[in-house]
């Protein structure tokens, strides 16, 4: 007799849905994938810029939470979590962590992920694609990575426990261990301060972000060093930062520049070529695992 399909449900947390069309074909996808896949009753609501107000988007989570799905796919990033943080019900969402469920996303997603390690000081979410953005892009966008969705799989069903990727050279025999934590660059950069930032000491940081110029990804990367943030880890992991355009001003300025300056402010091993962000080939990542990194020539994995 073969098991029941895992239940997973999408909901919106963040930003308006612009079409539902994505949504529907993610569901297909996902269906045929071996998940019973539901849609949270608010998932396309709409005002402003936002999936449904600021207490309809609360409600979202708050439902998903008592539901208890297997998987909690948000469907899409955007702005918007920020808002809730002072009023999301932590316990309510650790409560469905320790049941099983493995809330998946990233983009806006991470101040709720980054959150929820403030708060309870526990329990893993994932790091990983979005439903409308991997799972719902058509065939002539590309469809579904075939990497983005075997480590997906394999992460849900438990079955994953490490991820490897070719990074820079000169880390040959880094060997750390530390949780992993982190997400997008400047959603994580809007909690210090709150309670919402974890005081991870020791940890494994990973970090990715989209249409930001070099020049802001130095000036957010300055300020966790400048915080302590950096120099309180044993190893920073970068991701794809994609999208952002070139200015006459910058007169070779580079993302390289960027990072090889803030390499020059810390101790801490900043290595490169996650395949993770805003890009089609992502890996799935347990935030808040305790997880080990180890540096083979140039061949980087991260397992727990």
């Amino acid at each position: 007799m073969s098991e029941p399909a895992p239940p997973l449900l999408m909901f919106s947390p963040a930003g308006v849905l612009r079409s539902i069309m994505p949504l529907r074909r993610a569901a297909r996808r996902l269906g045929a994938l071996g998940f019973s896949v539901a849609i949270d009753e608010a998932a396309a609501a709409k005002a402003q810029r936002f999936a449904g107000d600021d207490a309809i988007r609360l409600a979202a989570i708050h439902r998903v939470a008592a539901a208890r799905p297997s998987v909690a796919l948000a469907t899409r990033g955007g702005y918007g979590l920020t808002r809730l943080l002072d009023r999301i019900d932590w316990k309510r969402v650790a409560k469905s962590v320790e049941s099983g469920t493995r809330w998946v996303g990233m983009s806006d997603l991470t101040s709720l992920q980054l959150g929820l390690l403030a708060h309870s000081g526990g329990g893993v979410t994932w790091a990983g694609p979005l439903a409308c953005d991997d799972f719902g892009r058509t065939d002539a966008e590309g469809g579904v990575d075939d990497v983005t969705r075997d480590c997906f799989l394999e992460a849900m069903s438990g079955a994953l426990e490490a991820v490897g990727f070719r990074t820079d050279a000169g880390f040959d025999g880094l060997a750390v261990q530390g949780t992993l934590w982190g997400g997008n660059l400047c959603v994580l950069n809007s909690l210090l301060g709150t309670p919402h930032f974890p005081r991870i000491k020791g940890g494994i940081l990973f970090l990715e972000d989209v249409n930001e110029h070099p020049y802001r990804i130095e000036r957010n990367l300055l300020q966790l060093q400048q915080a302590g943030v950096l120099d309180r880890q044993r190893a920073v992991v970068l991701g794809a930062f994609n999208a952002w355009k070139k200015s006459p001003n910058d007169r070779g300025y580079s993302l390289a520049t960027a990072i090889a300056r803030i390499r020059a402010t810390t101790k801490t091993p900043i290595l490169g070529g996650l395949p993770f962000g805003h890009v089609p080939i992502k890996v799935t990542l347990p935030v808040g695992a305790r997880v080990r990194l180890l540096v083979d020539g140039r061949n980087a994995f991260i397992g727990w």
